[in-house]
């Protein structure tokens, strides 16, 4: 009799698990697409350990240098996960908390005018003035909120382009900007896009959507087209600044918007223009085949939100950061399989270094620049 309870107990303990994996809420909705599988790390991607042995800027208490650029004072400038703006040498001296904006900037740029123009996650565009004072520009476009502004670059007219990450997963409603993140890859209902905003009409309109994640961004030397980073597709597309409102995922008009890179071995996360006409890209994490599995499975992916964090399939650290030009061809392929510096968001290139960037790390790496760069 004993024995008959314990089963039925066990029984019915299975049954309420089953049910919470099947009907317990989640925050997404998941949309089903086709994942390429992944091949492994082949040329042009072939492993190597270049990236192994970066050394490191100290940055304090701080964490999460997600973006770097030298200003106009030829000091460097770093965005942490406090929602400060770091300022130092560019030896990492004479440090200090040049501003807060009480949110969290995941990409800057300089305006013609020494401002800093900001894509504050929690806060939409901004501008900061060299005497650190802090506007919003734009917050929202077309009568909807911008909830995840990621990435920015000013072009010589004065215009200004940013990515918004997800019109569904804010960064601040969804519980910081990686929550945010991986929810949005997951539901995979891409709804980032490409936005322009003119600060002299202080007007804004959305260049293209349909981005699954949309991160990095960058212009091309022409500056006719922009690069910009879909995370959640390992890709990077290049955009006509003349496309209005352009729906990537419908989209036939090769000339207006086309993947220039596909199926990267990782997820692509910030871009950069270097010397020499490179763009550089990091990849925060490695592509997993579990991840990729799930991809036409979209009550799989609502389940796996439903394990305990640490269940989920988050692919292991591994450094990777690599170069490419502007007809797609990978010119620098950069890796540390061991991960020793985590989330390799993207690369900041000067005459003799290379400073990597991080979501998470707690200094800034960075290497002398090898002599096939220079």
């Amino acid at each position: 009799m004993k024995l008959s309870r314990i089963v039925w107990t066990l029984l019915l303990l299975l049954a309420l698990a089953a049910a919470y994996l099947t009907l317990a809420p989640v925050p997404v909705n998941p949309v089903a697409w086709q994942a390429t599988p992944f091949v492994g790390y082949a040329p042009p991607h072939a492993r190597n350990e270049q990236l192994a042995h970066l050394q490191q800027l100290d940055i304090g208490s701080e964490s999460g240098p997600e973006h770097l650029l030298l200003g106009p004072d030829g000091r460097l400038y770093a965005a942490v996960a406090s929602g400060a703006i770091l300022r130092m040498q560019e030896d990492g001296g004479q440090r200090e908390v040049w501003v807060n904006t009480g949110g969290r900037v995941l990409g800057f740029a300089f305006d013609a005018q020494g401002n800093m123009i900001a894509a504050d996650a929690y806060r939409g565009l901004l501008r900061i003035t060299p005497d650190k004072q802090i506007t919003v520009l734009c917050d929202q476009v077309d009568g909807t909120p911008v909830l995840y502004a990621n990435s920015v670059v000013v072009a010589k007219n004065g215009k200004i382009y940013f990515s918004d990450a997800s019109q569904r997963f804010g960064a601040r409603q969804s519980g910081g900007t990686f929550h945010a993140s991986v929810l949005d890859i997951l539901e995979h209902s891409a709804t980032g896009r490409v936005i322009e905003y003119d600060a002299q009409l202080n007007q804004a309109r959305v260049v293209a959507d349909q981005l699954s994640f949309a991160n990095g961004v960058a212009l091309s030397q022409d500056e006719r087209s922009l690069f910009v980073v879909e995370t959640g597709e390992y890709a990077v597309w290049q955009i006509a600044l003349s496309a209005q409102q352009l729906h990537l995922k419908s989209n036939k008009d090769k000339c207006l918007a086309h993947r220039i890179l596909r199926d990267l071995p990782g997820y692509p996360d910030n871009l950069m223009r270097g010397e020499h006409g490179r763009i550089w890209l990091g990849l925060a994490k490695p592509r997993g085949a579990a991840i990729d599995q799930m991809a036409d499975r979209p009550w799989l992916r609502s389940l796996t939100l439903r394990l305990p964090r640490f269940l989920w399939p988050v692919p292991p650290a591994y450094g990777h950061v690599l170069a490419f030009d502007e007809q797609g061809k990978i010119v620098a392929d950069l890796q540390d399989p061991r991960g020793s510096y985590p989330e390799t968001t993207g690369v900041l290139e000067t005459r003799d270094r290379l400073y990597v960037q991080s979501l998470h790390a707690t200094s800034i790496g960075w290497m002398s620049k090898p002599q096939n760069l220079r």
